[in-house]
C-alpha cells in the first residue's frame, strides 16, 4: 500500500473502512491522491489465534491502522436475520435471533436498518473483537458486509426486463437474494465449495420462486469460483445467466483497478 502522508486532522475526520471475513481482513480509506483514489491494505489472518488477537496484531503492523483514525466502519460477514421493519421490536429480537441461529455467549447482537428495503438486518458480532475496535475508535459503526451490495443491486434491479435473482460469492459463501419493489422477496446464504453445489442451490431457489427460465435473469456477482464452469452448468437450464464484473459495471472506475479489492468494498466507496 502506498503511504501518502499522515495529516492528523484529516485522519480524525475521515472514516476508515474495515472488512472482516473468513480468514482475511482489509482496511481502506478514500484518498484522491492514491492510485485508484483509495488506500487499501489487505491483512491475512493467522488461523491459530482469534479474530480479536489478529486485529490486535494488525494494529502493530498495519500502516492504515496506525494513522490515528477516530471513525471506523466495520463490514462483517456474519449471517444476518432479516426482519420487516414493521415486525422489528427490541424486546423480541434477541429471543428470535437466538432461536434461529443459536448465538454464542461470546457474541453481542447488533442491527442495521435498510430503509430503502423496509428491512432490519440483525446479526451477531464477537464481543472481544468489538472491544478491540472500541479501544481504538471513538466513533464506531458495524454493518453487514452485504449492505452496500444489497443497496446497489436493489437499485440495479429496476433496470431492464425480467425479474432478477442475484448470487453474490465471497470466501466460499453464496448469498442468494432478490427483490420485490422495495422489499426483499428472498434471501438466504449457502456454503459454496464447488460449482455443482452452487448450481444446485441456485436452480433450487429459481424453481422455488417460480422464475421464468427464458425471460428472467440470474446474475452472478463477486468472486465467483470456477465462474466459467458454473455459468456453463446454469446455461443448460436457464437462458439468461449474466456475470456482473466490477470493471464493466462501474465503467472502469479507478477503484476497480485496486489489486485485491472486493465487489462489496467497491460498492461501499463508489458513488452511484
Amino acid at each position: 500500500m502506498q503511504e501518502t502522508g499522515n495529516n492528523q486532522s484529516t485522519n480524525i475526520q475521515q472514516r476508515l473502512v474495515i472488512r472482516i471475513s473468513r480468514g482475511t481482513m482489509a482496511f481502506a480509506v478514500a484518498d484522491t491522491k492514491a492510485p485508484g483514489q483509495l488506500l487499501f491494505e489487505p491483512y491475512i489472518m493467522k488461523g491459530s489465534i482469534s479474530p480479536a488477537a489478529n486485529l490486535r496484531d494488525a494494529f502493530t503492523t498495519s500502516v492504515l491502522l496506525q494513522r490515528g483514525y477516530q471513525r471506523a466502519l466495520v463490514m462483517t460477514d456474519a449471517k444476518p436475520m432479516m426482519l420487516p421493519v414493521e415486525e422489528y421490536a427490541d424486546d423480541d429480537t434477541m429471543t428470535l435471533y437466538d432461536y434461529a441461529f443459536s448465538r454464542k455467549e461470546s457474541e453481542l447482537l447488533a442491527h442495521t436498518v435498510l430503509p430503502d428495503l423496509n428491512t432490519v438486518a440483525v446479526f451477531a458480532f464477537n464481543k472481544d473483537l468489538y472491544q478491540v475496535l472500541a479501544d481504538h475508535f471513538s466513533n464506531l459503526r458495524v454493518e453487514p458486509l452485504m449492505l452496500p451490495v444489497w443497496t446497489y443491486l436493489h437499485r440495479r434491479s429496476f433496470a431492464g426486463n425480467g425479474r432478477k435473482l442475484y448470487a453474490f460469492f465471497h470466501e466460499q459463501v453464496l448469498e442468494v437474494f432478490c427483490f420485490l419493489q422495495n422489499r426483499f422477496r428472498f434471501y438466504n446464504r449457502f456454503e459454496a465449495s464447488s460449482p455443482r453445489d452452487s448450481a444446485f442451490y441456485l436452480l433450487y431457489v429459481w424453481k422455488q420462486l417460480s422464475f421464468d427460465a427464458r425471460r428472467d435473469v440470474l446474475c452472478l456477482v463477486g468472486d465467483v469460483p470456477e465462474g466459467d464452469t458454473l455459468t456453463e452448468l446454469l446455461r443448460r437450464h436457464l437462458v439468461n445467466v449474466q456475470r456482473i464484473r466490477a470493471g464493466a459495471e462501474f465503467l472502469r472506475a479507478p477503484i476497480t483497478q485496486v489489486k485485491g479489492i472486493t465487489f462489496d468494498m467497491i460498492t461501499r466507496f463508489v458513488k452511484s
